[in-house]
């Protein structure tokens, strides 16, 4: 209470008072600084609170009108001023329309070697410039040119050029014009001159504060066009590097001042190119699939075919027993490197498999010239569904657009599941600023850049580059298989281009790939170059996965989690607007790894996911109806062939009638369908694992697999994209179309699985067989764990705040039950991660139009991570979705027989 009295008669005092007798004035101010300094913010903000700031600005333009002004009475208002005017938010205001602005600039200017007056002055001018219109004005005045007297060389002494100073500078460059202003002046290379005396001199730390504003001051002047092209001009990639010390601040700097370049690629559409049939009638967009009861009449005999259980399941592919006799298998078997199938002598030049020769086939017919034998383990004792000379027939009958003829080692071998759980990668504190600044090298030292091409798909006469001794050797020419370019820029360092989905320029993110003529002991650091998602879970403990073809022939064929240094962030690449739909700016994203190899001269393939093709399909799909018990239905149809020819299967699985009597057969056609689906996108590899889980299990001999059989009907499409997972494609078929946003008008001709797939479920409908519940298989690749989207009408409607009331809506929660089981018997699983929001951009996708057409209300998207999980017994860990299946499959075993009713 005394301070507030005191201070109102201050303040009125100062009122009367009014510079009419100075040495009174002065001792007020003194009287009035001192009550402000002991009580500190609170008293401060009394002091605003009663209108001190308005009066202190007054008595400032009636004190700068005195000749000469008074330089005790001038240095205690702006001391005072800056005290009080960060806690007036209209203090910025006040100052401009009492004009309080130019007598402080004035000042300034007349006192610039009076470092006792510079100093509250310089505080003052950094709280008038926190208001970006005062900030324009105060570079109008000429304040720009101040900071750069007062803190440019010849360097002055800290008392001159006090942190205030930076500061007051850094606000004026966050406003564009003044930027703008201090680039057109020629002050870009006199900053980077002080920054580099500055830090020249100032040996000991002491200002590091002055320092650090000018970095900030260069990043907001590097904010603008020609503020990047002063910078560069100035050689201030030089400057930084050489001063930085890999410092945050310089870092950003550069980056945003790197040259934006294109990528080394004569164009930014793929490599392949597949001519697409015409659609007569509709140009460009696709047809109308039909529905209801006018499907076409052929259509209608096929959907009766593979719809409809046949009368007597004992007929026409349903029943069956036991497996088929096979000879004796060897523990080891004979191969010839590299693989080629089909007959066809296309020796890779300089690729690997551990020779260069030509090689013979593994079944191929004719007298080749053979590479050396491998001896390798016979992994059918390790993997009952898998064969390799069956997966050698299954990829002469697959047909792909380059036609390739390789087999890749992992898909022939096969692989077991890891028998550990991997943990994520712990990255180490700054590797990303380092992997950045290494880059930044790139300018700094142009004769350390090789910027040699080893592998290029745009190449006529052959991808693979002829082998130097000196430089890995890369192949990707082999199914599922990604990499267009690789270019050596730097010793052990090599840049990786991926190649876009099949008539698109864009979707990149999947790869595989294989690389060998490796030495050991060597860091070698890959830098794909183009990926265009703006995140990835490679920043947040994932790594790269790699299958050693010596390890395999050791007995140990399996993909591993490896790499080092791995980070995922923003290069200077710029995608073209094109590819972004229209945006300009935008750029590529780096996922980088550094690989220290085991063995020398290995075959290595690396990948984004466990690889799973579509002849790995077949093989699989083949072994399973072979291993069939009688007591299981079984059948596989062709839903329909693909632009390329392939066929995409369909399966259903159900328990055999115990007898063909009416009364056993009645019952057997009548149970609810469950439909299943996988691998729309094909870059989503861990939607087929999961997928080849459910169809063992379904297939096994557990109670609860019997359970199921019996109680359902299983029609599952395995594989709803097999042209995009042959050709290496990330997400979409060969019509550059991502086929999970066709669902509402799908084309037959452009999108036959997706037409034929809602064929089949309308047909389902139209005869009263809708499913029960229909469920797409996805992988995410920027979230953990395993979780669900559905539809919800509610829901939706909340999300979208739409004004209804709740009992306007009536909705079965049963779309809710399926998760919240699988939530509580599955560690892997994770409700919170679950939506039910139906948004406008999915309105075109499986789950929502078998919801609002088929009329399904358990429709789902199941999306399994690529990383690992952050909850349960599987936190804090990188496993494979696979084993996270496999563990929960002795909880599945223990539920009650009620639980099976959804």
């Amino acid at each position: 209470i005394s301070f507030i009295h005191s201070l109102d008669v201050v303040i009125v005092s100062v009122f009367l008072q009014n510079s009419r007798d100075l040495q009174t004035t002065l001792n007020i101010l003194y009287i009035l600084s001192e009550l402000l300094t002991v009580g500190g913010g609170r008293r401060v903000a009394v002091f605003v609170s009663k209108g001190g700031p308005a009066i202190l600005l007054k008595l400032l333009i009636s004190a700068s009108k005195e000749s000469p002004p008074s330089e005790e009475l001038m240095l205690q208002l702006h001391s005072l001023l800056a005290k009080v005017g960060p806690k007036d938010r209209k203090f910025g205001v006040k100052a401009r329309l009492t004009g309080a602005l130019n007598v402080t600039v004035n000042l300034l200017k007349q006192n610039l070697l009076n470092s006792k007056l510079v100093l509250p002055c310089l505080q003052v001018l950094r709280v008038y410039s926190s208001n970006s219109v005062n900030a324009i004005s105060l570079g109008k005045s000429g304040a720009v040119e101040l900071m750069f007297k007062i803190s440019s060389p010849p360097r002055p002494p800290p008392d001159c050029c006090p942190p205030h100073n930076v500061c007051s500078f850094l606000l004026f460059s966050c406003v564009e014009t003044n930027a703008r202003r201090a680039v057109d002046r020629g002050h870009v290379p006199l900053l980077l001159f002080a920054y580099q005396d500055w830090h020249r001199n100032d040996t000991r730390q002491r200002h590091m504060l002055i320092r650090k504003g000018l970095l900030a001051s260069l990043r907001n002047i590097t904010n603008i066009k020609c503020g990047r092209t002063a910078f560069i001009e100035a050689d201030g990639m030089r400057v930084l590097y050489n001063t930085s010390n890999v410092s945050a601040a310089s870092i950003l700097i550069m980056r945003k001042c790197f040259p934006k370049n294109r990528l080394p690629l004569p164009t930014i559409k793929s490599a392949f190119h597949y001519p697409l049939p015409h659609v007569p009638g509709v140009a460009p967009g696709p047809r109308p699939a039909p529905r209801g009861t006018g499907l076409e009449q052929e259509l209608v005999r096929v959907l009766e075919r593979v719809a409809l259980e046949a009368d007597s399941p004992l007929n026409g592919g349903g029943g069956g027993g036991g497996g088929v006799d096979e000879p004796p298998v060897n523990s080891t078997r004979h191969i010839h490197s590299p693989l080629l199938v089909g007959g066809i002598a296309a020796a890779r030049r300089g690729g690997g498999g551990g020779s260069s020769a030509g090689g013979s086939d593994c079944g191929s017919e004719g007298p080749e010239e053979e590479g050396p034998l491998l001896e390798v383990p016979d992994t059918a004792l390790l993997l009952p569904l898998h064969d390799p000379d069956l997966y050698v027939e299954m990829v002469k009958g697959t047909a792909s657009v380059p036609r390739y003829s390789e087999v890749a080692y992992p898909d022939y071998f096969g692989h077991v599941a890891p028998t550990f759980r991997e943990p994520l990668l712990e990255r180490a504190y700054g590797v990303q600023r380092a992997k950045i600044f290494q880059d930044i090298e790139r300018l700094i030292h142009p004769n350390d850049i090789l910027d040699k091409v080893v592998y290029d798909l745009d190449i006529p006469s052959g991808p693979v580059i002829a082998d130097d001794g000196e430089s890995l050797k890369f192949n990707s020419q082999f199914e599922s298989g990604n990499l267009r370019k690789a270019i050596h820029v730097r010793q052990h360092e090599y840049d990786l281009v991926l190649n876009s989905d099949i008539n698109s320029n864009h979707y990149h993110q999947w790869f595989y790939f294989e690389v060998s003529g490796m030495r050991v002991g060597t860091d070698y650091r890959f830098n794909i170059i183009n990926c265009e998602k703006s995140n990835s879970q490679f920043n947040y403990g994932m790594q790269v996965l790699m299958y050693s073809v010596q390890e395999a022939i050791g007995g140990k064929p399996r993909w591993v989690r490896t790499g080092e240094d791995i980070c995922y962030y923003k290069n200077h690449f710029s995608r073209s607007s094109i590819a972004t739909g229209g945006q300009k700016g935008k750029s590529y994203y780096t996922m980088t790894f550094t690989m220290n190899f085991s063995h020398k001269d290995d075959v290595c393939y690396f990948a984004y996911h466990y690889p799973y093709t579509y002849s790995t399909l077949k093989m699989h799909l083949s072994k399973l109806e072979d291993l069939r018990s009688p007591q299981i239905y079984w059948r596989q149809d062709v839903l329909c062939e693909t632009l390329a020819g392939n066929s995409c299967p369909l399966l259903t699985i159900t328990a055999m009638p115990e007898a063909t009597t009416n009364d056993h057969l009645c019952p057997f056609k009548n149970r609810p369908v469950i439909f299943l689906s996988a691998r729309v996108h094909p870059g989503e590899t861990n939607a087929s694992w999961v997928m080849k889980g459910t169809l063992e299990f379904l297939m096994g001999s557990s109670q609860l697999a019997h359970s199921l059989r019996e109680a359902y009907i299983f029609k599952i499409v395995p594989m709803l994209n097999p042209d995009g997972v042959i050709n290496g494609n990330h997400r979409c078929s060969l019509s550059g179309e991502d086929l999970n946003r066709q669902w509402q008008n799908p084309s037959h001709e452009l999108h036959p699985t997706i037409y034929h797939t809602k064929s089949l479920l309308q047909y389902l409908a139209h005869i009263q067989r809708a499913p029960l519940v229909f469920c797409d298989y996805h992988g995410h690749s920027r979230k953990k764990n395993v979780f669900m989207y559905g539809c919800s009408v509610k829901e939706t409607v909340w999300q979208s705040n739409i004004s209804t009331s709740s009992c306007d809506l009536h909705e079965d929660l049963g779309y809710r039950t399926l998760p919240k089981i699988l939530s509580q018997m599955a560690s892997a699983f994770s409700m919170g991660s679950c939506s039910f929001v139906v948004e406008r951009s999915k309105e075109s996708t499986a789950r929502v139009v078998v919801w609002r057409e088929i009329g399904v209300q358990r429709s789902y998207t199941m999306e399994s991570t690529l990383c690992g999980c952050d909850q349960g017994k599987y936190k804090v860990r990188c496993v494979c979705v696979c084993v996270c299946v496999c563990d929960e499959m002795d909880a599945l075993q223990n539920t009650a027989e009620n639980e099976l009713d959804i």
